[in-house]
């Protein structure tokens, strides 16, 4: 059945301003249609289509029998060989695949006499192939599921055929939790998540982090470097084998494991999904794999993207579109992830990749020549078939560019995510405490910065992810406390200055972004207690050294030090969100951004937010609109002792309404707020 055409009037209903991009809007979405209606045609729908792994690459049959099929239009001859042939010394002549349609090559290899898979279990496979002129070139296989590295021999990955005996093979116990109705993010990193001088494990994430996470309110867990990479470094980026889980932190039973405990946690996990570019690896990557450099990707310049040295897809390719949507259904069905954070998505939208260029919000921007329409469409057609195949799932785009209609559906006229990652919000934190002291921070533009979003698609807040640990930069703890945080952070010491301030605007600009920002909210593991320091892989620059890829947890969970009081506070707010429910409410109204006194007032979800940021005066009796009369109650406090707070503030105060206009909400109360803190009420 042919997809629903989309109307300029259709574009208009969601957004009037985008009257003048409205023929590019359906120009794209019939492009969309046009493809769509293809793989309909020709592969019957979303559904086969995307089940391309259980065709190419390694697949077992009923019989035992092993089929092997790989895409290599411009190989003259291909053979299997690999330690199972160990016996003939990897010999190229015993297991010849034959050329099919469009360059797809096959063999079939029975099982043995005794009715076992032929190719034992993790045994070392690739693929040999005779080009045009003659040369052989050797591959890894890129729908293999298992590769592996040995350091100590080679950088080199090694393609594994991965066919567990059942009683190795994990099964799955747990149903995945209902769609989140608030997304409250832990972006974690298995590898660097011990505190130990190496690199963590599944299991020991399993272990340790799910119930940290948990017990930190924490309802989505956001799995970053999972497909593998080649070098450890990149954080996952360079992406080498697509279908591969990272060997470095243990076996895709593992990880398997990982996601089913979460699950049965009642925690939502999603995978950090690298489609924007590939690592340019020959020898263990999709580079050149037959022998040319247009297969997956595009040609000539337009295939390399200069900063990243990486290689870059052709989204307009039908078997390329086989191979990424096939991806995500993938890990969708083989490890039950429940959705993506699309990386990069910026630099798939445009052929400048961002690179060099700003984005004033101006509509013209996001139209016309700059646009690259194939990765655009690709960006469709994985939202439309994922969202089609799995109603629950969740997508979240990494968009520094503001592009309209976004998270708005594909049936609409939008690229069809969920959520957009809110890149300004730590952009302005970061460029507030470098720059501005406290007295001259600019109350409206924080406001400006923490609600300017499209209207009507979500977003994600987060005043820090990975972006800004990483060396080069500083978390916010430690532009707040750098200098003293590696002798006053114990609570055997009088608070400095420094300590006093950064502990209270850590959990401020916390809360701040958390109940202002977004309709969801992100954080960075280790991030929510004021992890100490940077984070930097082990590399030559820094010999090799594991002391920065790793998270301290021992300084958290010692009673003696003021971290606690960051990770308790972050704790409460969470379970706050949890039965309020902000992120899910709509957006908040401010009704007070006051830049003498420093006090910023809000309200969402029926609760009062309260906020002075002034570096020293404290407030008697302020007077606060607030819409709905009532007795109100404090329910969070940063004051509080549990948070590192003073006990200024009583959490036994009830606060009366005043029927009387007051900053345009029709009643008004008065509160108590000390320097640095604030409070959330809730009325009784």
């Amino acid at each position: 059945m042919a997809t629903k055409s989309l109307t300029t009037q259709d574009v208009l209903d969601i957004d009037p301003w985008l009257e003048k991009e409205a023929g590019a809007i359906v120009y794209r979405h019939d492009l969309f249609r046009k493809w769509r209606d293809t793989i309909v045609q020709t592969e019957g729908g979303y559904d086969q289509f995307t089940k391309g792994y259980l065709k190419l690459g390694f697949n077992v049959q009923s019989d035992n029998s092993i089929v092997y099929r790989e895409w290599a239009p411009n190989a003259k001859e291909a053979v299997l060989i690999g330690d199972f042939t160990r016996a003939d010394n990897w010999n190229r002549i015993s297991h010849p695949l034959t050329r099919g349609d469009f360059g797809i090559w096959s063999i079939t290899i029975p099982p043995t006499a005794s009715g076992e898979v032929a190719i034992p279990h993790d045994s070392k496979v690739k693929i040999s192939m005779i080009l045009p002129s003659g040369e052989r070139i050797e591959r890894l296989p890129p729908w293999i599921h298992r590769v592996t590295q040995d350091l100590n021999v080679s950088p080199v990955y090694e393609a594994r055929f991965w066919n567990p005996p059942a009683s190795q093979t994990y099964k799955f116990k747990n149903s995945r939790p209902p769609k989140p109705e608030s997304v409250r993010i832990y972006e974690a990193h298995v590898g660097i998540s011990t505190s130990e001088y190496r690199v963590g494990t599944y299991k020991e994430f399993t272990a340790n982090m799910l119930p940290r996470i948990k017990a930190l309110g924490y309802n989505v867990i956001q799995l970053m470097a999972v497909m593998e990479h080649a070098y450890y470094a990149s954080f996952g980026y360079q992406v080498t084998s697509f279908f591969a889980a990272s060997s470095r932190y243990g076996s895709p039973e593992d990880l398997k494991e990982l996601i089913d405990t979460a699950h049965g946690m009642g925690l939502t996990v999603l995978l950090d999904i690298v489609h924007s570019h590939a690592c340019k690896n020959v020898l263990d990557g999709l580079n050149a794999f037959d022998g040319t450099d247009h297969l997956y990707f595009h040609s000539g310049g337009k295939g390399q993207h200069e900063l990243w040295d990486s290689r870059l897809f052709n989204y307009g390719h039908h078997e390329v579109l086989r191979f990424l949507l096939s991806n995500l259904r993938f890990w969708v069905e083989m490890y039950q992830f429940d959705g993506f954070r699309f990386d990069g998505v910026t630099s798939m939208m445009y052929k400048h990749h961002g690179i060099g260029t700003g984005f004033s919000g101006g509509y013209h921007e996001y139209f016309g020549d700059s646009v690259d329409l194939e990765a655009v469409i690709y960006l469709m057609l994985a939202n439309d078939a994922m969202h089609s195949l799995f109603p629950n799932i969740i997508t979240i785009a990494e968009d520094v560019s503001g592009m309209p209609l976004l998270c708005v559906p594909v049936s609409k006229g939008g690229i069809g995510f969920d959520y957009r990652l809110s890149m300004a919000i730590p952009d302005m934190w970061i460029k507030l405490l470098k720059h501005k002291a406290d007295d001259e921070w600019d109350l409206g533009n924080i406001v400006h910065t923490l609600i300017n979003r499209r209207h009507g698609e979500k977003s994600i807040a987060y005043a820090e992810s990975h972006d800004q640990a990483l060396v080069g930069d500083k978390t916010l703890a430690f532009w707040l406390m750098d200098k003293e945080m590696y002798t006053n952070m114990s609570d055997l010491t009088e608070y400095t200055p420094v300590i006093a301030r950064g502990i209270a605007l850590h959990k401020m600009i916390r809360l701040l972004v958390h109940s202002l920002g977004g309709e969801g909210y992100l954080n960075f593991e280790g991030n929510e207690f004021g992890h100490p320091e940077w984070l930097d892989f082990p590399r030559e620059g820094n010999g090799n050294s594991f002391h920065y890829a790793r998270r301290q947890w021992t300084i958290v969970d010692d009673p003696n030090l003021r971290y606690k009081y960051l990770n308790e506070f972050d704790k409460a707010m969470n379970h706050a969100e949890e039965t309020y429910h902000w992120l899910a409410a709509p957006q908040a109204y401010v009704s007070l951004k006051h830049e003498v006194d420093k006090v910023i007032v809000y309200e969402r979800a029926g609760l009062l937010f309260v906020f002075n940021l002034h570096p020293t005066n404290s407030f008697t009796d302020y007077r606060v609109g607030v819409e709905n009369a009532g007795k109100y109650k404090i329910v969070l406090s940063s004051d509080e002792k549990r948070f590192g707070g003073f006990e200024n503030i009583s959490l036994d105060t009830v606060y009366e309404t005043t029927a009387l206009e007051w900053n345009g909400r029709k009643n008004f109360t008065q509160v108590y707020v000390p320097s640095r803190t604030c409070i959330v009420l809730a009325k009784i």
